[in-house]
């Protein structure tokens, strides 16, 4: 069993701690925060161990989950990694990609694991549209919230849209060539609506839009590939794919729409399909999954190296935002 801690128990720590209680392969011990007030009462709302510093935590875990804000993760991280301690560490991975590339060496002199909390990846709509998803040459993001003064100490692109650009660059197996951007700051100083299109090598193209102003929420992805496409909603966990199925001489069912392309190409048939959503935690999910990387020694679903990358591309699409003449600060 892995001895586990917290560093952080805001809103998502909290979240985290219940998650972690409930992973048979976590022993959790403790948790440490800066705010004296909110560890008394944590301590207390969880029964668990406050530790009364973030040195007496990282000396008596494995395992250190950091869930503070981000401009203290590399300081946090590092500590950990240094004394070889595995590491569970909230997107964005750090405050900017020299950073990371900072905590990427020293996780590679510690030799020992470190995780990426982007959570998306494991949204059960995601996870049952992912044995559709096969080379898309489209896709189509929107991710919109209403405004929330938690979280808007840092753009929208690093706040929301990073959950999409990691999922882009998972699900396209090419070279980003080409970055598009233009965004609004409209209450905050920073932008807080951007559209940002990806251009990649092979040809695919991604549309991503963030908002953290709008009146109606929403999270969806659209992939479009040869023959098929499949719709994520992340907000309300539903996944629908349609898909061209060839005929090859069999009878035409005559309640879906049939396709005849002529020029001698084989007839085809559009069927459509929607997978079961398996209800799951995508926190909770993240986290075990963890912790079987450490038991079982394999790569983390979303290592060090996916969260450099997210990052890298979001600090292009800011510097593209900035740079631009449509941002209206």
């Amino acid at each position: 069993m892995l001895k586990i801690g917290v560093i952080g128990a805001g809103h998502l720590g909290k979240i985290h701690l219940k998650c972690i209680s409930e992973i048979p392969e976590f022993k959790l011990l403790g948790f440490y925060d800066s705010d004296h007030g909110n560890s008394q009462a944590v301590s207390k709302e969880f029964g668990i161990n406050n530790f009364s510093s973030i040195e007496e935590l990282i000396d008596q875990v494995d395992v250190v989950d950091i869930v503070t804000p981000t401009i203290a993760h590399f300081e946090h991280a590092s500590r950990a990694l240094k004394k070889f301690r595995h590491v569970f560490i909230e997107k964005p991975i750090v405050t900017s990609p020299e950073e990371a590339l900072k905590l990427i060496e020293i996780a590679h002199e510690a030799n020992v694991k470190v995780q990426v909390g982007h959570v998306e990846r494991y949204n059960p709509a995601l996870v049952a549209a992912q044995p559709f998803i096969d080379n898309p040459m489209f896709i189509e993001v929107h991710r919109l919230a209403g405004f929330n003064p938690r979280g808007t100490d840092v753009p929208v692109i690093l706040d929301l849209m990073i959950h999409d650009i990691d999922i882009v660059l998972h699900y396209v197996n090419a070279n980003l060539r080409k970055i598009s951007a233009s965004g609004v700051a409209v209450v905050t100083d920073s932008a807080d609506i951007v559209n940002a299109r990806l251009e990649f090598d092979n040809g695919c193209v991604a549309n991503l839009t963030a908002s953290r102003i709008s009146l109606s929420p929403m999270r969806k992805a659209r992939f479009f590939q040869r023959d098929a496409y499949i719709s994520v909603d992340f907000l309300n966990k539903k996944t629908e794919v349609a898909f061209l199925k060839n005929i090859n001489g069999g009878a035409i069912n005559p309640l879906l729409p049939y396709l005849e392309p002529g020029f001698g190409r084989e007839a085809k048939q559009i069927h459509f399909e929607k997978p079961e959503i398996k209800p799951t935690n995508a926190i909770q999910t993240e986290l075990s999954s963890f912790a079987k990387a450490i038991i079982g020694n394999t790569l983390p679903d979303v290592t060090i190296a996916d969260g450099y990358q997210a990052l890298k591309v979001a600090y292009q699409i800011l510097e593209k935002v900035n740079n631009s003449a449509d941002f209206i600060d």
